[in-house]
């Protein structure tokens, strides 16, 4: 792992900021990607929330079928979700 130094960034008026690149490499923080804030003995730490995949194992049920089928069907029913008149 590489060592990261000191980075710092501005607080917008919305409270918003930006994480520098060198910073969110280091954890692999990636856009959409959730951070938790945990606040401990007065000092402010940042984590990256990483979902847990094998968590969702069975919640979908599927049976057998035809990929080939499936994804011609999925398809057309795009192209006329985005049909106009």
């Amino acid at each position: 792992m590489n060592k990261v130094g000191d980075v710092k960034s501005i607080i917008t008026s919305k409270y918003q900021t930006t994480i520098s690149k060198e910073v969110r490499q280091y954890p692999g923080i990636a856009v959409k990607d959730a951070i938790e804030w945990r606040v401990e003995k007065g000092k402010v730490f940042v984590y990256p929330v990483k979902k847990n995949f094998l968590s969702y194992r069975n919640t979908v049920k599927v049976g057998p079928g035809d990929s080939a089928d499936d994804i011609e069907a999925t398809r057309h029913s795009r192209l006329e979700k985005y049909r106009f008149g």
